[in-house]
């Protein structure tokens, strides 16, 4: 499967599953950006990311968790 910026849900769920540990309301952003870059199947470049999308995955994210 391959994953773009867009697919938010699906990057939320990657997320969620490969660090658990991690409350996604405390991230920074770069450290997500670095995170979604190195999800397997990501190909994306990663320099169409911008804030609006690192928050919309945060806030998947969360979601997911609740």
């Amino acid at each position: 499967m391959s994953l773009r910026w867009t697919d938010v849900a699906e990057i939320a769920i990657e997320l969620d599953e490969n660090h658990p540990e991690t409350d996604p309301r405390l991230i920074r952003f770069t450290d997500l950006h670095r995170w979604v870059c190195e999800l397997e199947g990501f190909e994306d470049p990663p320099d169409r990311s911008n804030e609006k999308i690192l928050e919309a995955i945060q806030m998947q994210w969360i979601e997911e968790r609740e």
